[in-house]
């Protein structure tokens, strides 16, 4: 019964949380990158890591757009 935690195949972003999505993308590619990608408030107008998530949180789809970015970030890094 003492197995090891899995990786769920058809979830690449199981364990990952969204504020890692966030900081690692903002890190690679900078505000102004995210903003011109995903034309959203939260990445041209004073942004940060806190409001970011915020927003990501209450928008689904502007989180789908961030988390597939950062799925195809990962297996294009493979």
């Amino acid at each position: 019964m003492n197995e090891e935690p899995r990786e769920h195949p058809k979830d690449p972003l199981h364990g990952i949380t969204l504020e890692n999505i966030v900081k690692t993308l903002q890190e690679r590619h900078g505000w102004e990158e995210m903003g011109r990608r995903i034309r959203v408030r939260c990445f041209t107008d004073n942004p940060s890591i806190k409001s970011s998530l915020t927003f990501l949180r209450k928008t689904p789809w502007a989180r789908e757009k961030v988390e597939n970015w950062y799925v195809w970030e990962m297996r294009r890094k493979q």
